[in-house]
This record gives structure tokens, sequence and C-alpha cells, in this order.
């Protein structure tokens, strides 16, 4: 694992990417790998966000890992910041190397750097390998998440 780079995304990266949150039953249905246009546009806002962290692990020259790292300032816990992890994926290949828990290490890692008092993520209630996986790094399923389609 010593060969392994985490960084920041930059644009060459973003169709291996969405070829990553695609490859699996539920990204199947929501990503649209062919049109990269959409993703583009909104690699272009997270980049010009200063709250936005948009990794990539890289091995070899090949994108082999993502995540989104999310910074919100707010007024609970004591005006506390919190950090939210997003998007997280390893590519197919990589599942079980390691690769997961070094990604979100690294978002737990970066989340105290900049000062935050919690890290929180949410995951598809389908995924019950990724609960198992969250639950091993000291992540609780501590509450219950809605969401709404809009």
């Amino acid at each position: 694992m010593g060969d392994l780079e985490i960084r920041p995304t930059v644009e060459d990266d973003i169709a291996a990417i969405v070829a990553m949150l695609a490859d699996d039953p539920l990204g199947a249905q929501r990503e649209s790998p062919g049109d990269l246009r959409p993703y583009l546009a909104a690699f272009e806002r997270l980049s010009t966000d200063p709250n936005q962290r948009l990794i990539t692990a890289v091995r070899a020259g090949r994108v082999v890992g993502t995540l989104q790292l999310t910074v919100i300032p707010g007024l609970s816990r004591r005006g506390a910041t919190r950090s939210v992890i997003e998007a997280v994926r390893v590519h197919a290949d990589d599942r079980g190397s390691g690769l997961g828990t070094q990604l979100i290490q690294w978002a737990i890692d970066e989340s105290r750097r900049l000062g935050c008092a919690l890290v929180q993520l949410t995951s598809d209630a389908s995924r019950t390998d990724a609960h198992r996986f969250y639950e091993r790094l000291g992540f609780s399923a501590s509450h219950v998440g809605f969401k709404l389609q809009l």
C-alpha cells in the first residue's frame, strides 16, 4: 500500500470516479457515465467551495478510490464544526484491500486537522456490508436519516 497517493481530485479523474459511482446496483440506476457534462459542472462547483474536499486515491497511475468530505460550521454542540463523508467508492478490483479504511482514516484525520468535533456519514439502508465496515471503524448508527427527492 506504500504506493498509494490520496490527493485532491483533478478534472482528469472525473471519468474514472463516475465509472466507480456507476459500478454497483444503486449507482447503475442513478449515474450516467456516458455524459460527463453534469459531473464536470459539479466538479467546478466543488473546486471553488472552500468547505468541500473531493479526494482521489491513485495507485500506479490508476484511480482506485474516492470520497467527498464536506465541512459544516454550526451552532449546535456549542458551535461545533462537523464534517460529512459522502460518495465513498473503492474500485471493484481493490475492494477488501484496506483502501476503504485508508480513505476513511484520511477523512477523519483531515476533519481533526480542520477542527471538526464530529464526523458523520450516511449509507443507503441496503448497503449492509458498508454498515458493518463503518461500525468496525468506530462509527455508530445513532440516527435515522431521511431524504426527499426533488
